[in-house]
């Protein structure tokens, strides 16, 4: 498997994200529709690949997104920081006072205990990021001035608006065009396709975007409903993995896709809101790897789970060209993410390759 990433000394930035960033209010163990306080984070799903991967694995990043320029956008780049990401590349748009010319996406999240699933609300129409075009970024600075080596971007920010369809796919041309490594998760979310033309918008935005892709990452519905591609012979038992009906799967992709090196996801099976089992699968060069199993993983907040298995397996690739290491550096990771709370990993790259290396949970004195 050869990425063909950019040399370090060329490029500004190891890594850079294309996303909306919203603020999250989680009211803890409690309920949001009974909450009389919130503890605030920042997350989104572009946002916490990149914040992972230089949180935990030490790379130089950026975030490529807009807020509008009023406090809570101030709150928000706050947030960034205190994460060790660059805001160098936010685009601040102008605002009224009360959110008619555009305004922040708000995410409430509460996460669910035993029987009672995790619950999200929420509020993002006529966000800044939405509204964002290629001008407001200046692609070509980035990505042929500065020198990016990596792009992560995804389904939730392309499904925000019509314009977000068009700035995504442009980020990626011209990404593609300076030798840019571009990876997508596809992220289908139902709901917010659907007041843009739903599925059928949602598999024209994503065939276009997946000609630029190198590596791809979703689960099978995001397969089928994105991009057509379907699982054979597979019925509920799909999450004890049908590898064959995968594989095939990969295969007509990759034969439609030629430039797709990597195709990845995670499986989880859902027994309870804090007890999940949990792996992943990545293809690469025509075989399948899997990922160590974590059976009866207790989860304290899935939120980010997924965001985080994506920034190990992007570390790995990066740093060992190794598709089977790199599926472990995302199992491992998003695992130890969903023990702590909000969207974002506070995991270090020593506690995830001791859990790739088998290590247990006694105290460490």
């Amino acid at each position: 498997m050869e990425l063909n990433l950019r040399p370090r000394e060329e490029c500004r930035f190891d890594a850079v994200s294309l996303g909306e960033i919203m603020l999250r209010l989680d009211p803890g163990e409690g309920r949001i529709r009974t909450a009389r306080s919130f503890r605030a984070w920042e997350g989104g799903g572009e946002y916490n690949v990149i914040r992972g991967l230089h949180k935990c694995f030490g790379m130089d990043t950026a975030v490529i997104t807009a807020f509008a320029d009023n406090e809570v956008g101030r709150l928000m780049k706050d947030f960034i920081e205190q994460g060790g990401v660059s805001t160098d590349l936010i685009y601040w748009k102008k605002t009224d006072g009360i959110g008619r010319i555009c305004r922040n996406g708000i995410n409430f999240t509460e996460r669910g205990f035993g029987i009672r699933g995790a619950v999200g609300c929420s509020d993002r129409a006529n966000t800044a990021i939405s509204q964002a075009t290629p001008e407001d970024f200046d692609f070509e600075y980035i990505f042929g001035k500065l020198g990016v080596r990596w792009l992560h971007t995804g389904g939730i920010y392309a499904a925000l608006s019509e314009q977000s369809c068009k700035t995504v796919i442009e980020a990626c041309k011209i990404a593609k065009k300076y030798g840019t490594v571009i990876s997508y998760d596809l992220n289908y979310r139902p709901s917010m396709w659907s007041a843009i033309g739903g599925l059928e918008k949602a598999r024209e935005v994503n065939r276009e975007v997946a000609k630029y892709v190198d590596v791809m990452i979703g689960n099978e519905e995001d397969f089928t409903a994105c991009l057509g591609f379907e699982i054979e012979g597979n019925d509920e038992n799909l999450k004890e993995l049908n590898i064959e009906g995968y594989k095939k799967m990969i295969g007509k992709a990759a034969e439609t896709y030629p430039n797709f090196k990597v195709v990845a996801t995670t499986l989880r099976t859902v027994k309870t809101a804090t007890v999940n089992d949990w792996k992943a699968i990545c293809w690469a060069d025509g075989e399948i790897y899997q990922s160590k199993e974590f059976n009866g993983l207790e989860i304290m907040d899935r939120v980010g789970g997924g965001d985080s298995f994506a920034s190990g397996l992007v570390y790995g690739l990066m740093t060992t060209g190794d598709a089977e290491k790199a599926v472990n550096y995302g199992a491992a990771h998003g695992a130890l993410a969903m023990t702590t709370p909000g969207d974002t990993s506070m995991a270090s790259l020593n506690e995830v390759e001791a859990i790739m290396g088998g290590a247990g949970a006694r105290v460490k004195r």
